[in-house]
């Protein structure tokens, strides 16, 4: 085959006389990068339709609706222990006793001790000083005194009059034993004849008149004796009533004096020396360091659970101690409740005021319950469904639910203990039946 003219002139110009190679007849021609990797298509592909093709199979020989992964899953045992429900929580050491002292009338107050001092009960903190309510002490006082003079003087005039009264009795009866006398003397002169029929019955009448006197004074004395008494316990009852304004005048003076109701320390002082203060106003406030107790602050959503007396692990300092709930706000303040807790033992040694705090509150303990871990099943399936694992294969069961914690949950009909269970969310399945499980 002869060569074109251009390559052989190439040719001729580039290499001398001899046997020529086909090196210029040589075209590169470039692999596309799609046949390069055709192979491993091919084998994935192939991979891809026999696993179509094997799963259906697989299912319908388990019996199963739907397959998944096990390292997709959570699992966990169904056991039988005792389930705790607590809760934590913060809070500080505060004073289970710590009065505050107000001033009862408006005055100028004197305080005799300083924030830190320690004070026994009854000992002086402040002196109030209030002229108007001294002066009305000492009027009322007065007018008690005139009551019990005006009481003591009715007591005389009641005596004399009840000494009158009697004397007018006294003087009836005589005349009733003269006038009978009379009669008795006129009837033996009737029997012998010596005085007429109306002497007779003129006797007889002056013994009537003399009855009639007696009798009309007796009532009339026992009336003034009831009408005395009357009058005396008037004023009897008016000096109580004054004595009762004076009581309490007496103690609104004694007042004046602040003393400390318990024994600790001055925590606060409200008020300056010297201080022009009114009625009602904060003077101090006294902390019996004896009696500590925790306040804790809780989320309100565990306010439902809490019951009084519920057993509260406090810890601080490294060690826990154990108290109790002893009181609840009913108050919510920034989605929390406070709470109160008294330690049951003597209280720990170096605990402060204002102290800063843990504590774990139990809300329920049951011994020997039915449990399992809390998972997604929990919450996506209602409590209600949850798929017990036997072999390769998953079905799904009703169960019964009871008590939950942040990690347990309480069975109370559809398992065993020592099944085994698929904790993860129940949806991933939708409502299949049974499960194939694939490692």
């Amino acid at each position: 085959m002869s060569e074109p003219a251009s390559v052989r002139e190439l040719g001729s110009g580039r290499r001398s006389a001899g046997i020529r190679d086909t090196s210029d007849q040589d075209v590169k021609i470039e692999t596309s990068p799609l046949k390069k990797y055709r192979p491993a298509l091919v084998g994935a592909l192939i991979a891809i339709v026999a696993l179509i093709v094997a799963v259906p199979p697989a299912l319908t020989w388990f019996g199963a609706d739907r397959s998944a992964q096990r390292s997709q899953l959570r699992f966990s045992e169904v056991t039988r222990e005792t389930f705790v429900r607590d809760i934590s929580a913060q809070g500080v050491v505060v004073a289970a006793v710590a009065p505050s002292l107000f001033a009862s009338t408006g005055g100028t107050v004197t305080v005799v001790v300083n924030p830190g001092d320690s004070v026994g009960q009854g000992d002086p903190i402040a002196t109030i000083d209030s002229p108007e309510l001294t002066n009305e002490l000492e009027r009322e006082q007065a007018t008690l005194d005139s009551l019990e003079t005006n009481l003591k003087r009715q007591e005389i005039e009641n005596r004399k009059e009840i000494l009158r009264a009697r004397q007018v009795v006294d003087l009836a009866d005589v005349e009733l034993t003269a006038a009978e006398r009379e009669l008795r003397r006129a009837e033996q002169s009737w029997d012998f004849q010596v005085i007429s029929l109306q002497d007779l019955e003129q006797a007889q009448d002056e013994v009537e008149r003399a009855r009639i006197a007696r009798r009309h004074a007796s009532d009339e004395a026992e009336l003034n004796v009831e009408s005395l008494r009357f009058d005396l316990e008037t004023l009897r009852l008016e000096r109580d009533r004054q004595r009762l304004t004076v009581t309490n005048l007496e103690r609104r003076v004694a007042e004046l004096e602040l003393r400390a109701p318990v024994a600790g320390i001055v925590g606060t002082l409200a008020v300056d020396r010297r201080q022009v203060v009114a009625a009602g106003a904060e003077i101090a406030t006294v902390v019996d360091l004896s009696a500590l107790e925790v306040e804790l602050s809780i989320a309100d959503s565990y306010a439902d659970d809490l019951t009084l007396g519920s057993p509260v692990s406090v810890k601080f300092g490294g060690a826990e101690h154990t108290g109790v709930l002893v009181s609840v706000s009913p108050e919510v303040v920034n989605s929390t409740v406070s709470a109160r807790v008294r330690f049951e033992e003597a209280q720990p040694a170096g605990l402060r005021q204002n102290q800063r705090v843990s504590a774990r509150i139990v809300l329920e303990s049951k011994e020997n319950a039915l449990l399992v871990d809390r998972g997604p099943f929990f919450d996506t399936g209602a409590g209600r469904l949850i798929y017990r694992v036997d072999g390769d294969i998953a079905e799904r069961v009703r169960i019964e639910t009871g008590s939950t914690s942040v990690s347990k949950i309480e069975i109370l009909d559809g398992l065993a203990e020592g099944d085994l269970v698929i904790i993860s969310e129940v949806d991933r399945f939708r409502g299949s039946e049974r499960v194939l499980l694939r490692n």
